[in-house]
Order: C-alpha cells, then structure tokens, then sequence
C-alpha cells in the first residue's frame, strides 16, 4: 500500500510542475489525499517520539549535518522531548518516506525543511488530517498548513550579499562592472527571496554605473557540481571578463571560485556566499570569497525547538511574533537577524562559538588567520 500511495503521489506532482500558478491549490490537494492516504493504512505507535524533523540533504551546506541535526537534538535532549531526526538526502520521494515514517511513529509535532513546497504540502495536509502540528523551518512552504515557520529574514540576507558585492566592487574601483547571478534552487522559496534581496541592491547599482548583468542562471537541488558547469558558461559568456558572481550560498560561491581559480581571476572578482561555513570563512580570508552572510543557526535550531517543546508541552508559544505569506494564509513566524562577514569580522564566528579557529585555519592556512585576526 504505502508503496502504491508513494507512486500515485509521484505521478501527481509531475501533473502539478505543469500546471499553471492558478492551479497550485489544487494539485496540493489532490496530492495531499493521496499521502494522506498512505497515512491511514498504516499503525501509529503510542510510544513513539514527540517530535520528527525532516532535514533536505547533506549536499546543498554542510550545516543540515553539522549544526542543525545536534543542535535540535541537544535542545530536545534537554527539555525531556523524546524525538526522531532524519535527513532526505537529496531526495523528494525519501522526503515524503520519512515524513510518513514520523507520522506513523505517532509523533505530536513534525518539523520539516522542505525540498520543494508541493511534496512538502502535501505532508502538512497529511499531519493536519492526523492532528499532528507541523513547523516550517528555515525553508516557508508555498501552498502549505504549517503552524509555524521559523527563519531569517530571506530577503534582507540578500540584500546583506547585494550590499557586499557593491561594496567589494566599489574597492576595486570598477567602474562598468561585468556580473553575474548564480541563483539557488528554483523549487526553493528561499533562493526566490534571497535573490529579490541582492537583486534590489546590485541592480540598480548596475543601472546608476552602465554596468551589465550578463548572465542570470539558477541552479537546480542547489547542486554545487552542477553549479561549477552553469558558471563556467557564464564565464565564457562574459569572454573571461567579469568583476562579480552574486552566489546565493557558500557552495555555489565556492563552486564558482574552483573555475575563477582555473583561469586565474580567483581574488580578483568579487564572489559573495552564505551560511558561514569553516570552508567559507576560509575563502573570506584567502580573499576568494569577498562576503558572506552569518545566520547563527544556533538561533534558528533553538527557536524553532522551542516552538516544538511548547506543542507538545499543551503550551501556546508566544515567540512567534512575525507574520509571513505562504502564498494565500499568513504564517506565525520567528524571523532572526543575519549578519554581514568580510575580512573584518570573521572572528565574530569564532567569538560566538559558532564556528572555531582551528577549523577555519586548517583550511585558510595559519599566515591568513594570523593576518585577519583569527585566533
């Protein structure tokens, strides 16, 4: 049966990425009969865990593994919560799986960073059937139920990467300046919201000095191999002349910095990223990265524990006091602040135990570190 449900609910979403926005309600509900359905047949346990989460991959940033999974975990460890954390890898059908398996186990509250937002819809309308609340974390499901969403604000983590860029092209005193957007994931709404950001910011910075956008690429599951090949295009598109690749995150960045590196102009074009991994910071202070954006996740893990350990508490939260669009209800959310990083200010990471010098100098090399201050 379940495996039966899980090919209906396949067939159903490659009806939905045809049909037009107009028709978006529908095609979730019809998927979310299905899975729910594939819910129904199935045996919840009374004694299973509080709370399930479902992280996306391990691929895209390697925060999903090493920040987010242990920091959930401690603060459910310590509220007495018992709980199930899982990772899709990559994959929507995995995804779906293992929301079921979490609903199945008979947990009170699923939390879920979404691959895309029908399949993850499509598990909300399952839960809500079930009487199961359901948070949004890090990712806002279009077309959703959820209860709650818990993220940064999006589109000013975009304008933090937009105000960089400027900022480095600005020291490079380039006076044309010849750039690229290297966008997120398309089925990602936060890859939508981080390039209206820095899209609003290095625009119009384009516009007011007859610059050029000469290439706007997304990249597809945020897939960083893929993302070296879409950029190497962009590079021979712009004749090997570019001054900026507006990345939406350290692994795109990164991507693109391996074929900047290959011919050359590493250092010498501005390349923006986020989510401040060791990896990242490392190129910030090599000077192949020139911005990044700091979300203390551990915020970000702890908020939306909070908001689980309530839910299953019988408590009403009271920290979400932001309001998000899910497309057509607003959302209850908590919304943090992120942060710039340069060369500057690296070692904020560092003071804030988020990240530790030696894992950032490992890569960066001692001399770097030594240069900028991180110790």
């Amino acid at each position: 049966m379940v495996k039966a449900g899980l090919t209906k609910y396949s067939n159903l979403r490659k009806v939905y990425l045809q049909m037009t926005n107009r028709r978006f309600a529908a095609a979730v509900a019809a998927i979310s009969l299905v899975l729910t359905g594939v819910v129904a047949t199935t045996t919840v346990h009374a004694a299973g865990p509080q709370v399930g989460v479902v992280l996306p991959d391990s691929a895209s940033s390697p925060r999903w593994v090493t920040d987010d999974q242990p920091l959930l975990a401690k603060a459910f460890k310590a509220a007495g919560v018992t709980y199930d954390i899982k990772n899709a890898g990559g994959s929507i059908p995995t995804f779906t799986t293992d929301a079921q398996a979490l609903l199945t186990e008979g947990v009170k509250v699923l939390v879920l960073v979404n691959l895309d937002s029908p399949s993850a819809a499509a598990v909300e309308a399952a839960a809500k059937k079930q009487g199961v609340a359901t948070i949004d974390y890090d990712r806002l499901t279009l077309g959703g139920s959820a209860n709650y969403y818990v993220s940064f604000d999006n589109v000013g983590v975009g304008k933090l990467q937009g105000a960089g860029i400027v900022a480095c092209l600005k020291a490079h005193k380039v006076a044309h300046p010849r750039v690229v957007y290297l966008n997120g994931s398309p089925t990602d709404n936060n890859a939508t919201l981080f390039k209206q950001g820095y899209a609003s910011v290095v625009g119009p910075y384009l516009k007011a000095t007859g610059g050029t956008l000469v290439s706007d690429k997304s990249v597809a599951g945020w897939d960083n191999t893929l993302a070296g090949t879409i950029f190497e295009q962009q590079l021979t598109t712009a004749g090997n002349k570019l001054d900026a690749v507006v990345s939406a995150n350290e692994g795109l960045g990164l991507a693109a910095v391996a074929v900047l590196k290959k011919n050359n102009l590493n250092g010498k074009t501005c390349v923006s990223g986020q989510d401040a991994s060791a990896a990242g910071l490392a190129a910030i202070l090599t000077g192949d990265l020139s911005n990044t954006v700091y979300k203390p996740i551990a915020q970000e893990a702890n908020a939306a524990a909070a908001l689980a350990i309530a839910l299953v508490k019988g408590q009403k939260p009271t920290t979400a006091t932001g309001v998000v669009m899910d497309g057509a209800r607003h959302v209850a959310s908590v919304l943090l602040t992120p942060t710039t990083i340069t060369k500057s200010n690296v070692e904020v990471t560092v003071t804030d135990k988020f990240r530790t010098a030696a894992e950032i100098c490992a890569i960066a090399g001692a001399a770097a570190c030594a240069a900028n201050g991180v110790k």
